[in-house]
């Protein structure tokens, strides 16, 4: 599997600290999470960890926790502040498509809607092996990925936003998504004009790929690869999924066959 495919998309997070000053109170995800760790007991495994974002309110929880990113600076980050907190988190950087951890986990979870990074066929069924390789029998496979509303993907859609950063700079963000239907991929390009001190004034431009998939493409997607699914939500707080919901979340339960 060529890893470029996932180094290349990774402009959104080249700036951790950045990144986590937006993210980090973001907890939504925790209590669901929490519950199902307090059920599956055992080491847990955090993909796509990011700067620890659950991965350190888990574990300040009394989860034994394992986190795996692909981007270094970010596991940097993440393993400075479990540091600063004593949480005895194990931080590892690899590709989640070749996971090779030297355990398995009766729970492995994936947040932050990180399964729409893996673009390609190829690439989710390398992630859902790799994953059911590393999970007991009995174990599940927890994530969350954006809900395909094709009247939000029909359109090209632009947004401006000014806003002040943390560094006291005035931001103009500009933000252009375009879906191509053949690829399922919404291509996302930002522009910033940042103005520091009133007078001096430059750009920033980062961009993502994300993939979007449907229903009952993963209910066929995840029974292939070896899962059942346990729960379907519209949302972290368990709301039933329909057709105007924005999110799915899935519990999944790796199967004998």
């Amino acid at each position: 599997m060529n890893t470029d495919i996932f180094m290349d998309n990774l402009e959104k997070y080249v700036d951790p600290k950045a990144y986590d000053d937006t993210y980090q109170h973001y907890l939504i995800d925790v209590p669901l999470l929490s519950e199902w760790a307090k059920v599956q007991g055992g080491i847990i495994v955090d993909l796509a960890c990011g700067t620890g974002r659950v991965t350190l309110p888990l574990a300040e929880h009394g989860h034994r926790l394992i986190g795996v990113d692909i981007h270094e600076e970010m596991l940097e980050l993440a393993k400075s502040k479990s540091e600063a907190k004593h949480l005895p988190i194990e931080w590892i950087r690899q590709d989640c498509t070749k996971l090779a951890l030297e355990i398995k986990s009766n729970m492995l979870f994936m947040t932050g809607n990180s399964f729409q990074h893996f673009l390609t066929n190829e690439s989710q069924d390398a992630l859902l092996k790799a994953i059911w390789n590393h999970l007991n029998y009995g174990g599940v496979f927890i994530f969350n990925t954006r809900f395909p509303n094709l009247k939000d993907l029909a359109e090209i859609y632009t947004t401006k936003e000014i806003y002040i950063d943390n560094l006291g700079r005035v931001v103009t963000e500009h933000t252009t998504e375009t879906y191509n239907a053949l690829t399922q991929v919404l291509h996302c390009s930002t522009t910033r004009e940042i103005r520091d001190n009133g007078t001096d004034t430059y750009l920033e431009t980062d961009r993502i790929s994300l993939r979007y998939v449907y229903p009952l493409e993963m209910q066929r997607l995840l029974k292939q690869n070896g899962y059942e699914i346990v729960e379907v939500y519209s949302s972290w707080k368990k709301e039933e999924l329909s057709e105007s919901s924005s999110e799915m979340v899935y519990v999944c339960r790796k199967s004998t066959v």
